[in-house]
């Protein structure tokens, strides 16, 4: 080959080249091969509208369309956190480009599986509390996304309830402890509720089984109140949790609004729906050849206080102008 036909050829190689797609996997950078995203979730399937709804719009809005230009693979672990490790090395059986995770299980099975493929978090309670991560700010290795900081905002919701009801002494906690980021959430508001006058009545919960007699114990202890922490058994079976919440006719607090919006009486949250949607940043950048270690997990921004004024007027209870004024989302 002359000189002017070899400079020709890579002149014309570098044109084909910089029209493929640029992303952090080998796998996706073969030519006509979608990037594939492998997204596990703790929700058991059918369970209607996802929570996870404005992820997957965020995605579309940046030009991942399932089948299109991305390849999306839905893992569920039908409520049974033991199963994601059998997933997640699914994820990597199949090819996948950036692993999307919703629970804190769920990701420590995919950082077991492969220390190569990123994985995003999606609002995760506390992945330097439970060891996914180094800091918020350089997370390093291949773990990277956004969180709600479980421990802090439950604390705030406890204050929250306080306030509400100043004569409350004792409350109902139900928690997860199969999911490790339970166990600084309970921390943080035992060591918050000696300073609020109240005593926590926690209560262990392995499965939806488990929230009924957990009830009864709530009962029999006289507890005035129900919390529930941030795990996602407690979104995944809702209407199960609210319909022992009005049978037992509790106030309640929960760390997501639509609990409230279904019947519970506040909420004290992230801004969650923000945050989901931001999550696909991360995959966008990831794909586009950014190291998930040196992304920087993002914090909520804004948190949000939701009050089901129905809810307290069916339960007796005057919600203060205070705490009214400060909502933002009143239900009536």
């Amino acid at each position: 080959m002359t000189t002017l036909a070899y400079r020709t050829f890579c002149a014309l190689l570098g044109v084909v080249l910089s029209g493929l797609p640029l992303v952090g996997s080998a796998h996706a950078q073969v030519a006509g091969r979608l990037p594939r995203l492998c997204f596990l979730t703790f929700d058991p399937v059918g369970t209607g509208p996802s929570r996870y709804t404005p992820f997957f719009e965020r995605l579309r809005e940046l030009g991942y369309v399932d089948g299109k230009s991305i390849a999306i693979e839905r893992l569920s672990a039908d409520g049974k956190a033991e199963r994601f490790p059998a997933l997640a090395a699914d994820c990597v059986g199949h090819g996948a480009d950036v692993i999307v995770t919703g629970s804190t299980p769920a990701t420590q099975a995919a950082k077991e599986a492969t220390s190569t493929i990123p994985i995003v978090m999606l609002t995760l309670g506390d992945p330097v509390g439970t060891g996914l991560v180094k800091s918020l700010a350089r997370p390093d290795g291949n773990v990277t996304g956004t969180t709600n900081l479980a421990p802090q905002m439950m604390v705030k919701g406890l204050e929250l309830l306080k306030e509400t009801i100043p004569s409350l002494t004792r409350v109902l906690v139900l928690t997860y402890p199969v999911d490790p980021i339970s166990r600084g959430q309970i921390a943080a508001m035992q060591g918050a509720a000696k300073s609020l006058a109240l005593e926590l009545f926690v209560q262990n919960v392995a499965s939806p089984a488990d929230f009924a007699p957990a009830f009864e114990a709530g009962r029999k202890a006289e507890v005035q109140a129900i919390v529930t922490t941030v795990e996602s058994i407690f979104s995944a079976n809702r209407e199960l949790l609210l319909g022992l919440v009005k049978t037992q006719k509790l106030p309640s607090l929960f760390a997501v609004n639509y609990f409230v919006q279904a019947g519970g009486l506040m909420s004290y949250d992230a801004d969650r729906d923000v945050l989901t949607g931001r999550t696909a940043n991360f995959v966008d950048k990831i794909l586009k050849g950014a190291k998930p270690g040196d992304l920087p997990i993002e914090q909520p921004a804004v948190f949000t206080i939701s009050v089901n004024t129905n809810t307290a007027r069916a339960l007796g209870i005057t919600i203060p102008a205070a705490i009214l004024a400060r909502a933002t989302e009143v239900i009536d």
